[in-house]
């Protein structure tokens, strides 16, 4: 009797360098949370903000390469749920949030952590091109590791109400700017020129609160109906249906 052998098929190196990307992501969200465990706070939050450029340069690489697939799409949300929702909330409950705050302090945590999540899930199945609906989750989860990086004194009241704050953003239908679209040639030079004269000297002037301003000036943007992405843009409306998560 013969045996047939399945063939298995190989996975092309275009669809591995992108997966291999995220998984960078997931590390970060996985160190992040065992720096935390160890009081070890601000290389907990420095090491969130390496899994934005992860999550950045994912997409970007896989696009590239033509690599884009059904699994690194449930890959990259996976990782921005650890990395962007369960490790910057643990790490604002364990800095800011003592046994004091009872259980408001667990259920801070638990429901940015929640809306993060269900924030990736509307994105899953709704499928837009253009802006964001409701804040991206790296956004909010490098929000949480900012206010770390900046050494800002919150109160256990304070730390909760930004979580939540956060939160209720990403779930909500505010629109928000999505700079992953702009593409080479289709940039305002002088604004972006602009742009980069503007952040290199909050970081100069502001030093470790530059993060946080930066990110909460982008936060802002939302509820003021500012787009980066269109202000930026030489043509409006010319960007690509590309599916970034968050």
């Amino acid at each position: 009797m013969r045996v047939r052998r399945k063939r298995i098929k190989q996975i092309p190196l275009s669809k591995i360098i992108p997966n291999m990307i995220t998984s960078g992501s997931v590390l970060c969200g996985m160190f992040s949370l065992m720096l935390t465990y160890r009081d070890q706070f601000l290389p907990s939050a420095l090491v969130l903000v390496i899994a934005v450029f992860f999550d950045y340069m994912d997409g970007r690489v896989a696009r590239s390469l033509g690599g884009s697939s059904a699994f690194g799409e449930e890959l990259d949300s996976l990782a921005d749920s650890l990395s962007f929702g369960a490790a910057p909330a643990f790490l604002i409950y364990a800095a800011y949030l003592t046994e004091a705050s009872g259980m408001s302090g667990p259920v801070g945590a638990a429901f940015f952590t929640l809306c993060g999540v269900l924030r990736l899930a509307r994105f899953n199945v709704t499928h837009t091109t253009g802006g964001f609906q409701g804040l991206p989750i790296p956004a909010g989860g490098l929000a949480l590791a900012s206010i770390v990086i900046a050494r800002i004194p919150l109160t256990p009241h304070l730390a909760i109400a930004a979580m939540v704050g956060l939160g209720c953003l990403m779930i909500s239908t505010i629109p928000y700017g999505n700079l992953k679209l702009l593409r080479r040639g289709n940039v305002n030079k002088a604004k972006a020129a602009l742009l980069m004269g503007i952040a290199v000297t909050i970081f100069v002037l502001m030093k470790e609160k530059a993060l946080l301003t930066l990110i909460s000036i982008y936060v802002a943007s939302g509820p003021l109906h500012f787009d980066w992405g269109v202000w930026l843009a030489l043509e409006a409306g010319g960007d690509e249906a590309a599916r970034e998560k968050k």
